[in-house]
């Protein structure tokens, strides 16, 4: 799994104002580093909004990977990364770092947002004017159709998109959408989907609602079908910077964080869910369930 490495610019604490360096949720001093792990589908949100946003309030550089959460969860079990949060989107790839046979590598986490599913395309595709009119699952059948998924083995919205298109073949009998379902070649890393279909090697893909509100891609829905990721974020055990893993988290969480979520066109958990124990004590202003 090709992986992206963003990483936001660090500057010094005396840049900012006394009040945000001294304004670290997990008693932190500003200025330090976070490392986070995150699905794919939120590159466009921690790189242009989230990142840079925590810096500017904490004083913490934020660092990270983006892939699909289940690549991820593999990668945190082989030690690849010594990440401080991890960002999932599906709280089942959560379960699968759970438990001393799967090292112990969380024990909690909370489910914080939802968003859809959906159909997103380029517009200057010469089947737009098809897709905003005609039934979705027969024009991406069509011949010449350029469709765009990710891997079901490594990313939750690959099997989501693969849901969709099974589910969809079964209603309405349609082979040919079986056919689509099981072909490896519409599969490419989800972090290059959106530029795949802007720079127009792709007519279509399989988006969350979410990361193509960001990228101003259009959408059609996905007729008959209700799939969504559902992110989680936790602080992974034994995390580097534990205090600055608290500092992101509450960002995140916090009024200032849901706001950017809410723009991006995420749906709220409201308020976030918490499963498993073992919440650090500063954040239990942000997960009252706790």
């Amino acid at each position: 799994m090709r992986r992206t490495r963003l990483l936001f610019a660090v500057g010094s604490c005396a840049v900012l104002t006394a009040t945000a360096c001294g304004s670290s949720a997990g008693g932190g001093e500003g200025g330090g580093q976070v490392d986070v792990l995150y699905a794919g589908s939120l590159v466009s949100l921690m790189q242009n909004q989230l990142g840079p946003a925590v810096k500017d309030a904490t004083g913490h550089s934020v660092t990270g990977f983006s892939g699909g959460s289940t690549a991820l969860a593999t990668q945190i079990k082989g030690k690849v990364h010594a990440a401080d949060v991890f960002i999932s989107a599906s709280p089942d790839v959560n379960a699968s770092l759970q438990g001393s046979a799967n090292g112990n590598w969380e024990s909690w986490y909370a489910t914080f947002a939802t968003s859809e599913l959906v159909l997103g395309y380029n517009p200057k595709s010469k089947f737009a004017a098809e897709l905003k009119s005609e039934p979705w699952y027969q024009v991406v059948t069509e011949r010449g159709f350029r469709l765009g998924s990710t891997d079901p083995a490594t990313d939750p919205k690959g099997t989501l998109a693969q849901q969709a298109l099974t589910d969809t073949a079964a209603r309405q009998h349609d082979a040919a959408l079986t056919r689509l379902a099981g072909n490896k070649s519409t599969v490419y890393p989800e972090e290059t989907l959106v530029g795949r279909l802007q720079s127009g090697q792709l007519d279509a893909g399989f988006f969350y609602t979410s990361e193509a509100s960001a990228a101003k891609i259009p959408t059609v829905p996905l007729t008959g079908e209700d799939l969504k990721a559902t992110y989680t974020v936790t602080i992974l055990n034994r995390a580097p910077h534990d205090e600055a893993a608290q500092d992101f988290v509450a960002y995140l969480l916090g009024a200032k964080g849901r706001k950017l979520l809410e723009r991006d066109g995420f749906t709220l958990v409201n308020p976030p869910q918490v499963t498993g124990s073992g919440v650090p004590k500063s954040l239990r202003a942000v997960l009252p369930g706790a």
